[in-house]
């Protein structure tokens, strides 16, 4: 071990105890996220009944909280590379958990798009900051698979708004309000996630905190049954000296947002934000609205509620097959085979007519969808260093919800005007085209995180 970086220590370590706890610590975050975002979807539909709202109305307030986690993915990857993971990961959690549960009590539809916004603000930083902060410390060779566990929280999540929304929305002219108090979980999360969850060994060095970062790793081999004692001090050997002398200076935003598109790396940004588009565009144009455009055509509330939540259960598998096939085939094209998927499953759901086609069409555009999903949280981290990687991750997931905001407003309208086949081949394209896009990315499969070519990255690397 002594001849070992501190970061090879750390990569070389099996998965253990100590992985485990943050993986699950971040997972739980990740799944309050999705539960706010499916609860969402219920209490639009009940919203529309019990308010009269329109169809533009409905779309105002569904987007609004897109441009929020826009807005929040930008910043907060900004910030967790200028601040920390771990801090802005439970600062995130308190925003969104507060905003949530003070939806419950309004009254007046400026009032609630208020707080969607917040609300969005919130749960768009925390995401791609959770999926970088596990990414730091998963062990190479089962990274990608690690991500995607994290990522399945989401359907965890999202189970859990579709049993909420058919079991407490439905239940009364409040029951929405009870459903998004019920949302508002995460702030108490947010209090107990920033004590328990370590900070990121790579961002505590790239700050000279080399004693915190020391004792980290620390924790972690004790957890795999390595004789590793907390340190007061750092001793004064010669590989801790020269780490400690490796000191990255902090690099303002706009310095990092441009080396995004860097020579070196300016093809796989622009592959990575056509992803991110397309296929925020597709899942929110399709899951946010399935309960709505179920009861537009025809569909009781209960049915309605009934069959997503029959479709929201074929996330699970999706995402278990995604998290083996990105270590067996790869992260670009597991993503690109599910993306293919999705598009034919779209086009599917779309043309179906009956009960078991809109059951089963749906729960393969699930299935295939989230391992997307999971697969491409796999990829994004990995292609940029870690002065860079919370601004990279953060960004290509804010230039995505762009498309979310879009895709809201765009569904009911042409549902209304083109019907229903017409919006799943608009979304089925979509999928298309971020599948071509997928295939332009760089598989790290099995690399260390901070596998990147020395003198390509300092010709790319920002200046301070």
């Amino acid at each position: 071990m002594a001849s070992m970086t501190r970061l090879d220590r750390l990569d070389a370590l099996p998965f253990t105890r100590e992985h485990r706890k943050l993986l699950f610590g971040s997972g739980v975050g990740w799944a309050l996220d999705a539960m706010d975002v499916g609860l969402f979807s219920f209490v639009i539909v009940a919203l529309s009944q019990q308010w009269n709202l329109q169809s533009g109305e409905q779309g105002i307030i569904a987007s609004i909280g897109f441009l929020g986690m826009a807005l929040g993915a930008s910043v907060g990857g900004l910030l967790a590379d200028r601040f920390g993971r771990r801090q802005v990961f439970a600062i995130t959690l308190l925003i969104f958990g507060i905003a949530t549960g003070a939806s419950a009590l309004v009254w007046s539809v400026g009032a609630l798009i208020a707080l969607r916004f917040i609300v969005g603000l919130g749960l768009g930083a925390e995401l791609p900051v959770a999926s970088t902060l596990v990414s730091e410390f998963a062990p190479p060779r089962i990274r990608g698979r690690i991500i995607v566990l994290l990522e399945a929280f989401w359907a965890v999540g999202w189970i859990a708004a579709a049993v909420i929304g058919y079991f407490v929305v439905k239940a009364g002219d409040d029951g929405w309000r009870w459903a998004l108090l019920i949302g508002a979980v995460p702030a108490i999360y947010a209090a107990v996630i920033r004590f328990g969850m370590p900070e990121s060994v790579r961002f505590l060095q790239s700050r000279g905190k080399n004693l915190q970062a020391e004792n980290t790793v620390r924790r972690f081999e004790r957890s795999a049954g390595i004789d590793a004692p907390e340190l007061t001090e750092l001793p004064a050997t010669e590989d801790v000296a020269e780490e400690a002398a490796v000191v990255e200076p902090a690099v303002p935003a706009r310095a990092r947002l441009a080396a995004l598109f860097a020579p070196v790396r300016r093809g796989q940004t622009i592959a990575l934000w056509t992803v991110w588009f397309c296929v925020n565009f597709s899942y929110y144009g399709a899951f946010v609205w399935i309960p709505t455009l179920l009861v537009n055509s025809g569909f009781s509330l209960i049915q309605s509620f009934t069959y997503t939540l029959i479709i929201t259960l074929a996330q699970l598998p999706g995402y278990a097959a995604s998290a083996y096939l990105v270590e067996k085939w790869g992260r670009n094209r597991t993503l690109a085979v599910f993306l293919i998927g999705s598009a034919i499953a779209a086009t599917l759901f779309g043309l179906a007519t009956v009960e078991w086609q809109i059951i089963g069409a749906g729960m393969l555009l699930s299935f295939f969808n989230l391992g997307a999903w999971g697969a491409l949280y796999a990829i994004t981290p990995e292609l940029y260093p870690t002065a860079l990687r919370g601004t990279g991750a953060g960004w290509a997931a804010g230039f995505g919800r762009i498309a979310s905001i879009i895709a809201p407003l765009i569904v009911p309208t042409l549902a209304k005007t083109a019907g229903l086949p017409t919006v799943f081949i608009v979304l089925a394209t979509a999928f298309v085209i971020a599948a071509v896009a997928a295939f332009q990315l760089h598989d790290r499969r099995g690399q260390s995180i901070d596998d990147f070519d020395d003198a390509r990255e300092d010709a790319a690397a920002p200046a301070a």
